[in-house]
């Protein structure tokens, strides 16, 4: 007999503004309390000592978690020149220092030699698995490893300001994978003085952005009617996965497992609008306003991988 799950049913994607000082971890606890959830997970992670845009995904929207973990990401950061620290942010002990200031039309020109695609190597203290343990797990063991380099993207990286000497404030605009606890290491190695992340506020994750975030301080305040009304549909992060639309007796039988045929203009519909990756057959089927399943389409038919029971 199966053990019935603690919680309620809730379902759909909530844009969280996680305050310092608490992990991603820590977070999806209190929420799935407020909310009562059975089930409540996040979509990537962000360090506990920085702020900012945490998806939270409830229910069957953790089915689309790896979507917002993909998705482009915009930080804002303070880098302190001076010191490295051997987790490369501020909570970690200082390892090297300098006396070395990069100027301005230094830290701008170097910039742009991490914009496009580049090698990267995560920090040691990162999620990254190494040999399956956490990377972080091992570097505070003192245990002796590398990380090799990954390909990343940066589709921006500019200097907002100077406040003063010791310190830069820069806007990053990125794709999966990437730290920006490693930019901060190996833009100073690039402009020959020492750095680490003083400060960091992730602005955007995809379609979730700090405009519409509410804040988790104000959503232990709220009553459970006023806490639902938060919550973004499950499609809410599939915003670039072309639809197929579906009737009722359809959406039933997918429940099933099973695959439907779809109409020629509906085939047609899904043709057009993924049109910029044509060898890609990923489609949402949505009956009316509810998503049913993620699937393929082949020969005119949908193939559902990923159904969602609303239930």
């Amino acid at each position: 007999m199966a053990r019935k799950r603690k919680g309620l049913p809730v379902h759909g994607w909530l844009n969280v503004d996680k305050p310092v000082d608490v992990t991603s971890t820590q977070v999806v606890g209190i929420l799935k309390r407020l909310f009562n959830a059975q089930k409540c997970g996040h979509g990537g992670t962000l360090d506990p000592l920085a702020d900012g845009i945490l998806p939270i995904a409830f229910g069957e929207a953790t089915k689309t978690v790896q979507w917002a973990m993909d998705a482009d990401k915009e930080y804002v950061f303070t880098v302190e020149w001076g010191r490295t620290t051997r987790t490369l942010d501020a909570e970690g002990d200082v390892v090297a220092t300098s006396d070395v200031r990069p100027t301005q039309e230094g830290i701008e020109d170097a910039l742009e030699q991490f914009e496009g695609d580049i090698e990267q190597v995560p920090p040691k203290y990162s999620a990254i698995k190494v040999d399956g343990e956490r990377a972080y797990d091992l570097a505070r063991d003192g245990e002796e490893f590398e990380i090799p380099s990954r390909k990343v993207t940066v589709y921006e990286a500019r200097l907002l300001e100077m406040p003063d000497a010791d310190h830069a404030v820069i806007h990053v605009r990125s794709g999966k994978g990437f730290y920006v606890r490693a930019l901060a290491r190996d833009l100073a190695a690039t402009l020959g003085c020492e750095g680490h992340v003083s400060q960091l506020r992730r602005i955007r994750v995809g379609v979730m952005h700090e405009g519409a975030a509410v804040k988790l301080a104000d959503l232990e305040d709220m009553e459970r009617d006023e806490l639902l009304k938060t919550l973004a549909p499950i499609e809410a992060v599939l915003d670039d996965v072309p639809e197929v639309e579906i009737s009722a007796d359809d959406a039933a039988m997918i429940r099933q497992g099973r695959d439907i045929m779809l109409m020629p203009h509906v085939v047609e519909q899904w043709r057009l609008e993924k049109n910029p990756e044509p060898d890609n057959r990923l489609a949402l089927a949505m009956d009316g306003d509810e998503a049913v399943a993620m699937g393929e389409v082949r020969a005119g038919r949908f193939q559902p991988n990923r159904v969602f029971q609303m239930g």
